[in-house]
């Protein structure tokens, strides 16, 4: 028998089949959404939510559970509404508040829930609060709701600190005071137009508790916490004694990152999500962007009385290796289990390469998306929640050779010919709009047929897009919807909390086991660089490229993931 991915690519969801009953999220597969680059109703080149509400169908059609949506805030835009100047606000680039509640209402017709990006470590330059404070000058009891410090050195010409922004350079810049003189600097861990909050302020702990009860009341699912290990800092804002602070990142507790203050914050913020209700079918979730040193520090996020998912960077930088792979799933898996909390998947987001493009070699496009598609189904078959960035159901590879004069990654604009040391600034390359139809570009992004897209997409998109591959059974797209089904399906895929090894394989040979109570499921990824034969588990139920299985025996690929219902 030999087959790719032998369940019906058109059949719809099974709504309901092998869902929990203690919590919709902890198996949930939740797509990302970046509004600027999802879909464009109106025209202008870029991104909106009118758009977004119109490809909704398209997400149910799927198979996801719940989308999250990037920020949609007003912002000046400094770092692609990461930098919110009104959190009640939605930028007219995006639409306004109507609709949002159309978008939030019709995914809910269509049972998708929906989840904000909330941004509370720094706001805005032009927030309504920093421009006061700046206004105001020194003294001002707006500036205790932001990070003010005069500065070191005989007239305050140094950083208070030795403290580096992830974008590069200082992470502080000097104010001029009212009458023109050189004022006080502050703080901003991101680009200078992002000023860090002052979490130890209790009007900033009271803003955010309004601006949470505001999206709840409008039927927001849940938030999407951006920076969440960065909201206290440790007192007295010491020096970290090293100039290459970038490179510690999620390596090692910092003072300006992953201090145990922000524990106390997400419990406050889960006292108001169970205000709306602790149903398991219809809780309000929240999920921490959470760098930290180790998966066991992220399971602190998620003790019973904080929040409910974390994102699982460990995974996500882990290489395309069997030992590896299997040393951080089991790392993730023990970690979660004390703290009752589900484990999250991903592979790709808004702030890194692509899958396909960072697993491959480059060398082969084939090749890549071979080991892209093999990644995603162990991804989908391990236990817990799965999350999917927009496009990467197409088999969309980074584009690696956007125009300089086009790329709006502040962290790339700001190195650029300063030699100051910061994030790669390549995160446009994962961020050009989505293909839909068509064979130029801008594919289908808005409504007209040339019109503008912000970033521009690469000609051979047009291969790409959701109408080259709909209905097509060998392609990226329906192999998606082929595993999201089966994994809706089947009574041991998502669930638990734990998998069975498989220890009897080759080398390069990954292999697990899960169990239920009506039926049993394995997993096998070769991760190797050569076929190798291995005896089949079960009956074949999705495979991420053509196999053979004859005589109870299976040629397993290189770069090769299979599903078996045992």
């Amino acid at each position: 028998m030999t087959s790719q991915h032998p369940a019906d690519p058109t059949a719809p969801a099974a709504t309901g089949a092998g869902r929990r009953a203690d919590g919709w999220w902890r198996d949930a597969v939740i797509y990302q959404v970046y509004p600027r680059s999802f879909a464009d109703a109106d025209g202008d080149g870029m991104g909106d939510l009118e758009g977004v509400r119109g490809r909704l169908p398209y997400l149910r059609e799927l198979g996801v559970d719940a989308v999250w949506l990037s920020p949609y805030y007003a912002s000046p835009q400094a770092d692609a509404g990461y930098d919110v100047s009104d959190y009640r606000v939605i930028d007219p680039m995006f639409g306004d508040l109507a609709d949002a509640e159309r978008l939030i209402a019709d995914a809910h017709g269509l049972g998708l829930r929906v989840i904000a990006d909330l941004v509370p470590n720094h706001c805005s330059d032009q927030h309504t609060w920093f421009r006061q404070a700046l206004r105001e000058g020194p003294g001002s009891p707006l500036r205790s709701r932001f990070h003010f410090r005069p500065g070191q050195g005989a007239d305050g010409e140094l950083p208070p600190n030795d403290w580096e922004s992830v974008f590069g350079g200082p992470a502080w810049t000097r104010t001029g005071n009212p009458d023109g003189t050189p004022g006080e600097w502050y703080l901003h861990l991101f680009a200078p137009e992002q000023p860090d909050f002052n979490w130890d302020s209790r009007a900033v702990a009271d803003e955010f508790r309004s601006v949470l009860r505001f999206w709840l009341d409008l039927g927001i699912d849940g938030f999407r916490i951006d920076v969440a290990h960065g909201l206290v800092k440790a007192p007295g804002l010491p020096d970290t004694g090293t100039h290459d602070q970038l490179r510690l990142l999620g390596n090692d507790v910092l003072p300006f990152f992953d201090q145990d203050g922000v524990h106390e914050i997400y419990r406050d913020w889960r006292r108001i999500l169970d205000e709306y209700g602790t149903d398991p079918a219809t809780r309000r979730i929240a999920v921490a962007e959470a760098w930290t040193p180790t998966v066991q520090r992220t399971a602190n996020y998620l003790r019973p009385d904080e929040l409910h998912q974390a994102f699982n960077f460990q995974y996500l930088g882990t290489a395309w290796d069997a030992g590896k792979l299997r040393a951080v799933v089991d790392a993730t898996l023990d970690a979660m289990r004390p703290v009752g909390a589900p484990a999250t998947w991903v592979l790709s987001n808004h702030d890194v390469v692509r899958h396909l493009t960072r697993l491959g070699d480059g060398a082969d496009r084939e090749q890549d998306l071979r080991r892209a598609r093999a990644a995603t189904l162990l991804m989908l078959a391990l236990p817990g929640s799965a999350y999917v960035y927009q496009g990467e159901e197409l088999g969309l590879p980074e584009v690696l050779d956007l125009p300089d004069r086009v790329r709006q990654d502040p962290a790339f604009t700001r190195a650029k010919g300063t030699g100051a040391e910061g994030q790669e600034g390549m995160r446009d390359g994962c961020r050009v709009p989505m293909p839909w139809s068509g064979t130029e570009a801008p594919y289908g992004f808005g409504p007209v047929a040339e019109g503008p897209s912000w970033l521009p997409q690469p000609a051979e998109w047009a291969k790409l897009s959701v109408e080259a591959q709909t209905g097509d059974r060998d392609s990226t797209l329906e192999l998606y919807r082929s595993a999201i089904a089966a994994r809706r399906a089947h009574p041991a895929l998502g669930a638990g909390d734990a998998v069975e090894w498989l220890d009897d394989l080759p080398t390069g040979v990954l292999g697990f086991r899960r169990s239920a109570a009506d039926g049993a499921f394995a997993c096998t990824a070769n991760t190797a660089d050569q076929a190798v034969r291995i005896a089949a588990p079960g009956r074949l139920l999705l495979a991420s490229a053509p196999v053979t299985v004859l005589d109870g025996e299976l040629l397993l690929p290189a770069d090769t993931t299979v599903w078996w219902a045992v």
